[in-house]
């Protein structure tokens, strides 16, 4: 059984239904390296409060306000400018990057990202989240509008940028820029690898001569066929020996103006940071990924989406108005896509069954008795299955759903919101079941262990027994 190609992430639910001492004119900021090496410190004590607490079971109405820590207009030169480069202060350093994998992979995309920010002391510029495995024509979705921009800087210890808070959303001036292609070199094994494009880079007026990495930025051995890169090695490149080094590798013409530029020091940047790890491929499985540890764990949903999601729980699961929200356990089962690597079984052998499912639930329940002392009777399914018949299955277990076409939810708030509320809901289960090989399923899961301190399983699939155990 492959694992899923995660340069595809359609998880689109059904609908039954540092280097920066920043001269400022009130004040000093401390630099990042000060903020840096006090990350650890401030991690774990950031860990206990913000983690730990369960939401009345879970009280996202009255989660804690976070004070601007890091005033985003203290590390750029004021408003948002024509062209990035008259935003950016001189005395700081920045990292960027740009998504093109589904909305779960972008959300580890940007986490990657961050830590790469932590560990070369940069101040990271994020991209809006585009909406290419869920609708074309749906507007990008700002990131600070899903997280807690606020709450993830305080608790990671350094300030994170937004892209249109630097460069003009509606600027059409066409800046060029120098970035490492990360692509090229962990492709090698392709005809011809290219850098990888995102239309990210054309909305933001970016006309890019890319340079491509060292061999040595692979992660595995060279002549594994495998896209990952390693942190520390992509890190190295963002100070000034390994950048002075590697700046004869082949240089790409950007498209538009047609020059060559070196890779950018003040805004380093590379094409595609998802398949990046520190000592193996997909890390964001492990429990010590860095990038978890450090930097996703604490990125915690926006309050208001927060809050809408609740509430399309709440009457999901039919909670009176005046009751709080009960614990649940949440399911995710991803079928869709996964159909191609059934391979000739029948999908009704290939895929788990809802009664191996209920198993999985009935597991976590016990957990949630045992260790808890909490009876968790409602179960919230989510997936991307089409099938009435099976989702009429769902309903004779006692689970429910979001009826996303009741709700409205897609007229009312537009196409990203049934993705977002699926995978707020997923990570506020008291208890969570998920889908081998997606990561949605494995993002779920991770936030359920470290936010809630839940019981999780992961249901095995591709073969009739797979889930045998």
């Amino acid at each position: 059984m492959d694992r899923q190609d995660a340069y595809d992430d359609p998880e689109t639910p059904f609908i039954p239904t540092f280097r920066a001492k920043p001269r400022l004119t009130k004040g000093r900021k401390p630099s990042l390296r000060t903020i840096c090496a006090a990350l650890a410190g401030i991690s774990l004590l950031s860990f206990g409060f913000l983690l730990l607490k369960p939401l009345s079971y879970l009280d996202i109405h009255d989660a804690p306000s976070y004070s601007a820590v890091f005033n985003s207009q203290s590390y750029v030169q004021g408003p948002p400018t024509q062209r990035f480069r008259d935003n950016l202060r001189n005395n700081t350093k920045y990292i960027t990057s740009w998504t093109s994998a589904g909305w779960t992979n972008d959300v580890m995309t940007y986490g990657n990202l961050i830590y790469l920010a932590l560990i070369t002391e940069r101040i990271p510029i994020i991209a809006k989240f585009l909406s290419s495995h869920i609708d074309s024509s749906a507007p990008p979705f700002a990131f600070g509008d899903v997280i807690d921009v606020p709450r993830l800087s305080q608790a990671i210890g350094i300030p994170l940028l937004e892209w249109h808070e630097v460069k003009d959303s509606e600027s059409q001036v066409l800046d060029d820029l120098g970035c490492w292609s990360v692509w090229e070199s962990v492709e090698k094994y392709k005809q011809e690898p290219r850098p990888r494009e995102s239309p990210t880079i054309d909305r933001l007026k970016l006309d890019i001569s890319w340079t491509r990495t060292p061999d040595w930025v692979k992660l595995t051995p060279p002549g594994m066929e495998d896209d990952h890169a390693s942190f520390w090695s992509l890190a190295t490149l963002g100070f000034p020996q390994a950048r002075s080094d590697s700046l004869g590798l082949p240089n790409r013409p950007s498209p538009q103006h047609q020059v060559s530029l070196p890779p950018d020091d003040q805004l380093l940047c590379f094409d595609f940071l998802y398949f990046i790890g520190a000592q193996r491929p997909w890390e964001w499985e492990w429990d010590y990924s860095p990038a978890w540890r450090f930097v996703g764990q604490y990125m915690r949903w926006n309050t208001s989406i927060e809050r809408l999601a609740d509430a399309h729980a709440r009457r999901a699961m039919n909670v009176p108005v005046d009751e709080p929200t009960p614990p649940y356990i949440s399911i995710h089962v991803r079928h869709g896509d996964f159909r191609d690597q059934c391979r000739g079984i029948p999908l009704d052998q290939c895929f788990a069954s809802l009664s191996i499912i209920a198993r999985r639930v009935s597991e976590v329940q016990e957990e949630l008795r045992t260790q808890k002392g909490i009876e968790v009777t409602q179960v919230i399914m989510t997936s991307d299955e089409p099938d009435p018949e099976w989702w009429s299955e769902v309903r004779a277990l006692g689970w429910t759903w979001v009826d996303y076409a009741t709700e409205r939810t897609v007229e009312v708030y537009g196409n990203w919101h049934p993705v977002f509320i699926d995978a707020i809901i997923q990570s506020n289960g008291a208890g969570f079941v998920g889908t081998r090989g997606s990561t949605m399923s494995n993002l779920a899961l991770r936030r359920v262990q470290s936010w809630h301190n839940g019981p999780t399983r992961i249901v095995q699939w591709g073969w009739p027994g797979a889930d045998d155990h």
